[in-house]
């Protein structure tokens, strides 16, 4: 009998194995990466090579190790997907660092890798004390309440930081935070939870325009206040990135629970509507727009603060790379302000070319496939809103950063999920991926009676 409850243990082991081999060769990559840079800045592999190579290593074992244990039916793509992405954005802060140029004194691979391994105990704890996800469900308003705080937080007099125009930061002495980060998780949670208890109601029909069944009048409620929340934080916080991926991501969710395309339509309007408003009633909402619509205007250029010259540099810097790029340690990575934080899609896209930023956007889209993956296996509503919730947040900021440095879209203060500088980020994200981690567990455990007659059949194998 014991050998039958070791069954559940043993199913799964050469998934985990497979996973442990994909997740070395991340390691691999990100190292062998690491070894070109030092080459083409000096001529030699860096010294440091051991220290960074171990650390990384050990961080993704730790991870891998909590996993196996907790979370055994997972998914086992996602952790070494995710590695790569964090692997390449340390090695990019590094070449950035390295080069010693004026205006990169703020790029430290060794602080990244510091927060990475913080990340990496977050998703640990995630994974060890949340053993069911569904108890989320449960804290359903209190994490919109969190979430709400949090996002407001950085207005609160005397708490609050502002940072190159922007009212996003709040400071305890020396450290500085990005709440946002945290919050569009509680948010999500709090979406998912109440869209769940109240979709039946908000997928009632009301009158008919056109082709499409617009909903009742009374429903608008929760769209107008997330609305009204949302360019809130665009006027009063300056943060145009926080009010898009906040608004987009509510009514993607409403659109997941209701089924109705009304809503995705009455989302676009509104906020288009909003925004627009806005840039015609606030100076710095009309400076981003005007710095979208010509960022080539020397007036915009040189501005001091909200110009357009950073947006230029970054340009610039993938034009430079074409197709398959300067090589690693080969770009000017540090022409581009805050290359190493706001900026590193561009600095990587000028090293690595069209090709690696392509390969880079594949891994970032295989993550959000694994996470809708989860979500289509989910066996409960609210397991699928979530999850699909959590996934395309992630698409969502990845989309919205992409878009702004290559100005598909006005420029946002949002930063490249993993790989940019910065702990409040990657904390999040990392305890982003430990849910979806815990809800894939749930979604792919078979039934206990399948695994205990799977158990069975190994002990009469044997």
């Amino acid at each position: 009998m014991s050998e039958v409850a070791e069954a559940p243990v043993l199913m799964p082991a050469k998934r985990r194995g497979a996973q442990l081999a994909m997740l070395g060769f991340a390691v691999v990559i990100v190292m062998g990466a690491y070894a070109n840079v030092g080459l083409a800045l000096d001529g030699a592999i860096p010294s440091g090579m051991l220290t960074y190579g171990l650390g990384l290593g050990g961080f993704m074992l730790a991870a891998y190790l909590v996993l196996a244990k907790f979370a055994p039916w997972a998914d086992p793509l996602i952790l070494p997907l995710v590695t790569v992405v964090n692997g390449i954005g340390l090695v990019m802060i590094y070449r950035i660092e390295a080069s010693g140029a004026r205006g990169t004194g703020g790029a430290s691979a060794t602080n990244q890798l510091i927060m990475t391994g913080a990340g990496v105990v977050l998703f640990a704890i995630t994974l060890v004390v949340l053993r069911d996800h569904r108890t989320l469900q449960r804290l359903t308003y209190t994490a919109g309440f969190a979430g709400l705080f949090l996002l407001i937080s950085p207005l609160i007099p005397g708490l609050g930081k502002s940072v190159n125009g922007a009212t996003i930061w709040i400071g305890f002495g020396p450290a500085i935070i990005q709440p946002a980060e945290l919050a569009k998780i509680a948010l999500v949670i709090f979406f998912a939870g109440y869209l769940v208890a109240k979709r039946d109601v908000l997928a009632l029909a009301g009158r008919r325009l056109l082709f499409i069944d617009l909903p009742r009048a009374r429903d608008l409620g929760p769209v107008l206040i997330t609305w009204a929340v949302s360019l809130g934080v665009l006027v009063l916080q300056k943060d145009l990135g926080s009010s898009l991926l906040l608004f987009g991501t509510f009514i993607v969710m409403l659109y997941i629970a209701t089924q109705r395309t009304s809503w995705v339509l009455i989302g676009i309007l509104l906020f288009v509507g909003g925004a627009f408003l806005a840039s015609q009633i606030f100076d710095h909402v009309h400076a981003r727009i005007e710095v979208w619509l010509d960022p080539g205007n020397a007036e915009f250029f040189n501005r001091e603060l909200g110009g357009s010259a950073q947006l230029m540099q970054g340009l610039f810097a993938m034009g430079a790379g074409g197709i398959l790029g300067t090589g690693l340690g080969q770009g000017h990575p540090y022409l581009i302000p805050l290359s190493f934080s706001d900026f590193i899609f561009t600095a990587t896209g000028e090293e690595l070319g069209l090709t690696g930023l392509m390969a880079l956007l594949m891994v970032y889209a295989l993550i959000v496939q694994r996470g809708l993956r989860t979500a289509l296996a989910a066996r409960d509503p609210y397991s699928k809103l979530l999850a699909g919730g959590l996934s395309f947040i992630l698409a969502w900021q990845v989309f919205i950063i992409v878009g702004g440095v290559t100005n598909l879209i006005p420029l946002t203060g949002l930063v490249t999920p993993f790989m940019s500088q910065g702990g409040s980020a990657l904390l999040a994200n990392w305890i982003l991926i430990a849910l979806l981690v815990r809800m894939s567990d749930s979604a792919r455990r078979p039934p206990p009676q399948a695994i205990q007659n799977e158990g069975m059949t190994q002990v009469f194998q044997r």
